[in-house]
Parts: structure tokens; sequence; C-alpha cells
């Protein structure tokens, strides 16, 4: 056998294979766009087509570069800390300004100008127990305390200069945003499954909140899968959170649901294929809970009376303290403690459902009847009060005074995008399509590229 001409004909072979992608990859991309312009290309197109290029290269430095873009962020602070000597440390329980910077070592009359110069730029009660901080001494005998930087979020620090003029300054530190793509099969959970792909465990949070009128994501099966393209901030490599989901498609069972960001200025972010909001009249469930311990029924054996008698609401098991949100939109209509029910918040969305949040610990702070709740928002925490084996929500919904299936509830949709933002609303669609597309390509070209090489 001559293995020379074998070699010859796998290689024939695996370009013949990457060329026969690249058309159809192409192909599509031309298809979806409708080719409504043939003198000028989009310009996800022309990346994708330089991402088909670079696959062909051996070299890795030809790889399709991350669509990045560099926020310089104005910053007060550009001194050379490398002639000083650091000491790292964290806010400690009972820690003030004064405590602090005394234990640090800085002069009683310094700390007291600091915290002058401070009024208007940064306030000394919000320290945080935990925080970091990075203590910079001069070098040599005896040591002062020359800068204190406290980070007091993810993007921005505080620093308090004392040599030279005493200052307080807030700088921000200089981020990235970075468009990504993931696309994978559930097969243990959304959080797990992302990580383990090597996504960001923020994108499962920002998938639930947006998915949250239309996918109850307890309710996943194995098989149902997701790809997404999101826009990240990093800092020094580091990933500070997930700003935006710029397109979702989730199979769920035999649906599929798509999510585009679009911001139409009316305060809503995510829409269906149709331009419907995602954001239903009600959230699927009023809090994140562990199971579904009991369920809505007629003819339920109450766990403490023993007596066969309706059960019409839904029973969430969750840990005490779990915040209870409303599921929507509406007015405290009361507030207040029954034999059986516990402590129970009663909450009327329109003149069609009326809602109740039964067996509480406790009641949000200042919350009273009359108040007008946003949905989302914290009216109350799980607990164990009245006829309660253990911690759980007793969830139910009336609809025109009649108790039904919170399960089994329709949701109708908010507001669609106006007639007059239709047509930009489109063009953003399809932008996040191809962006969709243009991710994919690349994925399926260095699969390929690494199954030629195997051979």
């Amino acid at each position: 056998m001559n293995f020379k001409n074998l070699d010859l004909k796998s290689a024939m072979v695996g370009a013949l294979a990457v060329i026969i992608v690249m058309a159809l990859v192409l192909l599509g991309i031309r298809v979806f766009d409708g080719c409504s312009n043939e003198n000028s290309e989009p310009p996800l197109y022309e990346q994708v087509s330089e991402a088909l290029e670079a696959q062909m290269d051996d070299s890795p430095s030809n790889d399709m570069p991350e669509q990045i873009e560099e926020i310089t962020r104005p910053s007060d602070f550009d001194t050379d800390l490398s002639d000083y000597e650091r000491k790292d440390g964290k806010i400690l329980n009972g820690d003030y300004f004064l405590t602090l910077m005394t234990r640090l070592g800085a002069p009683q009359n310094v700390i007291y100008e600091l915290e002058h110069k401070s009024e208007g730029v940064f306030d000394m009660r919000h320290l945080k127990v935990g925080y970091p901080y990075q203590a910079y001494y001069t070098k040599g005998e005896p040591s002062e305390l020359a800068y204190l930087i406290y980070e007091q979020d993810s993007r921005s620090y505080v620093v308090f200069s004392l040599i030279d003029s005493i200052d307080v300054s807030i700088c921000q530190k200089k981020i990235q945003t970075q468009v990504e793509y993931i696309e994978l099969e559930i097969s243990s959970s959304l959080w797990s499954d992302i990580i383990s792909q090597g996504g960001p465990g923020l994108l499962a949070i920002r998938l639930s909140d947006i998915y949250a009128w239309s996918i109850d994501f307890f309710g996943l099966q194995k098989g149902d899968s997701f790809k997404a393209v999101y826009q990240v901030s990093t800092h020094n490599g580091s990933i500070l959170g997930v700003d935006k989901v710029l397109y979702a498609e989730f199979l769920h069972g035999d649906d599929t649901y798509q999510a585009y960001y679009y911001d139409d200025g009316s305060g809503n972010y995510y829409w269906n294929e149709k331009g419907e909001s995602m954001r239903k009249a009600f959230l699927k469930a009023p809090l994140s809970y562990t199971r579904i311990s009991s369920g809505f029924s007629y003819s339920r054996r109450h766990p403490v009376t023993r007596k066969v008698r309706p059960h019409t609401g839904i029973d969430y098991a969750a840990p005490a303290g779990t915040e209870v949100m409303s599921i929507g939109d509406g007015v405290v209509v009361y507030k207040g403690y029954k034999t059986q029910e516990g402590n129970m918040v009663k909450i009327k969305h329109n003149s069609v459902y009326t809602s109740a949040y039964l067996h509480l610990s406790k009641y949000a702070k200042n919350l009273k009847v009359g108040d007008r709740v946003s949905q989302g928002q914290v009216i109350g925490y799980v607990g164990s009060t009245g006829y309660s084996t253990g911690p759980h929500l007793d969830f139910r919904i009336w609809k025109n005074g009649t108790p039904i299936n919170p399960l089994k509830m329709d949701s109708p949709p908010a507001e669609p995008i106006s007639e007059d933002k239709k047509e930009d609303f489109q063009r953003s669609q399809q932008e996040s399509r191809r962006a969709a597309l243009t991710f994919q390509a690349r994925t399926i070209l260095k699969q390929t590229v690494e199954i030629i090489k195997t051979r």
C-alpha cells in the first residue's frame, strides 16, 4: 500500500471538507441576509469571511480576533507605586476610617485632613467589611504610610494620598467590553453547565432574568439546549459582569424561545421574534425555590389538621429567609396574620388577578396596605408561620375571584414594540442573528480543522 498516496488523499479530503463547510456557511449567511445589497457586505459577514480565511492557516496568530472595545475611564491617579512597600488587607468587622488608618500608622492630623478632603467624594461610612485594600509605605527607616487604595467595587477604587498633597480621589479601572458566544446542551443545571463550558456563571442569572416569564428553570430537562451571544466587561482578564445578552435561543422541550436585545426607550430590553416583550404581566414563580412540595388540588389531606380539603395554591419548598417577590405590579390589599395562613400578603394586580403569599417569616421593611409594588419587588421572606410543618411558601392566584392553578396560568405579554420602532427592531434582530451565525461559523471551522489535524 502506498502510504504517501493515502496521506495525500486524506489531506485532499480534509481540504475539500473545509471548502464545503466554507461554501455552506457563506451561502447560509447570504441566504439569511436575503442578498438585499449585492454591492456591499455587512460588517458581520466580513468578519465571518476573515474568520474562514484565518482558519485555513495553521498559525494561531491568524485566528479570528475577539470583538474587543477598550474603554479608558478618566483617572486622577497615575503614580508609579513600584518604589513603595505594599501591604494588603481587608476591612475588618467594626472598622471605621479612624480605626483603620490608625492601625495602618497614619498620624491623627492627617486622618482628620483626609476626612475633610473626602466630603463630596467618598462617604467614609461606606467602608464595607471584607472589602480589600492596599497600603503603600515609603521604604527606609522610619517608613510612613503614603497611599491607601480601597476597592469600593469591581470597577472603581478610592485613593487616599498622605504625602506631598493630602487628597482623596475616585479612580476608575480600565474596562474592556468583549462579545462572546456559547452553545450547549443541558446535562445537569444551567449554572453548572455554563461553568463547565468555560462561560461565566453570571450568564445563567442573566438568562434566568430574561426568560423568567416563559421558562421554569427548575423544570429544565436533559436535552434542552441554548445558544447566546453576550457582552462581558473584563479587567486584567477577569470578568466583572455580563452586561447584555444580545441574542439568545432556548430549546425547552418541544418549544423554542428566542430573545433579542433592543432598547426602545420604554425600559423594556428583551423581545421575542415577533417584537413582543419577553416581560409578561406576571413572573413564572415568586421566588427561587428548591422544589414544589405540594400542588394545586381540591382534595388534599392537610399535613397539620389531617383533614381532606382543597389546597388552591402551590407550595414552594425553600429555606427560611428566602426572598419572596411580587409576581407583578399591583397594590397591597392585605398584610397581616391569620391562624392557618400565618403571616400573609395579598396583592391586587388589576381587575382580574389577585395573588397571595402565605406562611411568611416576616414582611419587607416598611411594607403596608395601600402600597403600590412593582414586579419582582421583595414583599416578604419564606417562613413557617400558621399551619405549616416546615419552611415553604404557599402561593395562590385568583382570577375574577376564582382560585386558579398558578402553574397553568397564561400570562399576557407586556406592550409590544411600537409601530414606529418595528423597522429599526427588525434591523437589530437581523444583526443579532448574523452575530450568532458568525460565531457558529467560527466554531464549525475550528472543529473541522482540529479533525483534519488529527488525521
